[in-house]
C-alpha cells in the first residue's frame, strides 16, 4: 500500500491529497472546487480541494482524524 500524502498550502488555501506518489498529472476540474489529478491512463492519482478553509478558520488549528484499515 502506498503512502497517502496530505499537503495544506496556507498561501493558496488548498488541500492537496495524493493517493499515489506525486508525479506529472493531467488536471480535471469537477466544477465543485475540486481538481482531480490523473495519469495519462486516466487513473486518479490524487485531488486538490480549492478554498479549503473559510477566511476566519485559517488561524485556528485543524483537527485531523486518521484511520487505517487492513485489507
Amino acid at each position: 500500500m502506498e503512502k497517502i500524502r496530505i499537503l495544506y498550502d496556507e498561501t493558496s488555501n488548498t488541500l492537496d491529497i495524493w493517493l499515489k506518489k506525486p508525479q506529472k498529472a493531467v488536471c480535471e476540474e469537477t466544477g465543485k472546487e475540486v481538481i482531480l489529478k490523473k495519469n495519462n491512463k486516466g487513473e486518479v492519482l490524487g485531488f486538490e480541494i480549492l478554498n479549503y478553509l473559510p477566511v476566519g478558520a485559517r488561524t485556528k488549528k485543524i483537527p485531523i482524524e486518521f484511520a487505517m484499515s487492513s485489507q
